[in-house]
């Protein structure tokens, strides 16, 4: 890996601040979980080299740029230098010896990400202010040059004050009505993930409206089979069952009172939803009604995407910058990335 040396709505800001103040342990352990993150991105051995596509507003480069300053990326800014500059001084950002690309439109800017990706320059690609759909589908083109054998998938990291792991959720932005085998490529993605950043092998829940199989509810039928997958190796890494309810996926005693005796039930790490609808509902659910702090990646290409809403926070893109670049650094390690 080339580095330098180390030198969705918003969500509440508070794992950075007044984690003392939370009520509860599990609350504690959660949030404590991103700082984590954040501190293990600092300690790599060199700072990652991250492609920001169009970083022309002030979020979006607010984020990265505060994620340069406290040392867990170099960034490469793909845009117009002249507004990008504008906006810096706007908010007080000093840009220092940034390194730029210039582009004039956000296409052009997506196409030079991605050239940088394959030319072994950058490690991981950030969105900037540009829209979601521009990026992607200059990153999943077939001459893009990024694929690997996967389909792409979103994942959600949720740091749940009521909670003692992080969650994450998956496909709640790309996939919208995955079928069977892309399921498995969605929940190949979200354990990769959880093994890569240190997590270990994680309890998979395969969420569904009820926790027995039923042909009426196609999701269960997907569920069990997706089970059978694993038993079998064609998943790989993780702990799988359901179908499971959110209440028996996340709630012991919900389990209990079912009759559920099963090593996921009631201790999820991994929520993987039947389809985009439900995924995103969750996800802004949590962070909107239970507190959670959120970060987000794209997985499935030969680098990390992060795909930050303008809306989120710069706490929040600073977590998801820490998840791209510490996995950016476990997929060179393993021979995978550019």
């Amino acid at each position: 890996m080339a580095t330098s040396p180390a030198g969705q709505g918003s969500a509440p800001q508070r794992y950075m601040h007044d984690i003392a103040d939370m009520p509860g342990a599990a609350a504690s352990k959660s949030h404590r979980a991103f700082e984590n993150l954040i501190e293990r991105a600092r300690q790599l051995p060199g700072r990652v080299r991250v492609g920001v596509v169009w970083p022309c507003e002030q979020p979006a480069l607010e984020g990265v740029m505060e994620a340069a300053q406290q040392g867990l990326v170099e960034p490469v800014l793909i845009g117009p230098r002249a507004r990008i500059t504008e906006v810096a001084q706007g908010c007080g950002i000093d840009l220092g010896e940034t390194a730029f690309v210039e582009c004039a439109t956000p296409g052009e800017a997506a196409a030079e990400g991605v050239a940088l990706v394959k030319a072994g320059q950058a490690y991981a690609l950030m969105k900037g202010s540009l829209h979601t759909d521009v990026l992607m589908r200059t990153v999943v083109s077939p001459e893009s040059g990024l694929h690997t054998t996967r389909r792409v998938s979103h994942v959600f990291l949720l740091a749940v004050p009521s909670y003692e792991d992080l969650i994450f959720v998956t496909d709640a932005a790309i996939n919208i009505a995955p079928d069977l085998m892309v399921k498995r490529d969605i929940v190949q993605n979200a354990i990769d993930l959880h093994r890569g950043l240190g997590l270990g092998e994680p309890r998979v829940a395969l969420l569904s409206a009820v926790e027995t199989v039923t042909p009426k509810i196609p999701g269960t039928v997907d569920a069990a089979a997706l089970c059978k997958m694993a038993e079998r190796g064609q998943i790989e890494g993780g702990i799988l069952d359901g179908p499971l309810a959110m209440d028996n996926a996340v709630s012991a005693e919900a389990a209990r009172i079912k009759g559920i005796v099963s090593p996921v039930a009631g201790r999820a790490q991994i929520l993987v939803v039947p389809d985009l609808e439900a995924g995103n509902m969750l996800a802004k659910n949590m962070i909107f009604l239970a507190g959670a702090d959120s970060a987000g990646v794209v997985l499935g290409a030969r680098v990390p995407v992060l795909l930050s809403s303008r809306a989120e926070s710069a706490q929040a893109r600073l977590v998801s910058i820490a998840v791209g670049a510490l996995y950016a650094h476990h997929l060179q390690g393993q021979g995978i990335s550019a």
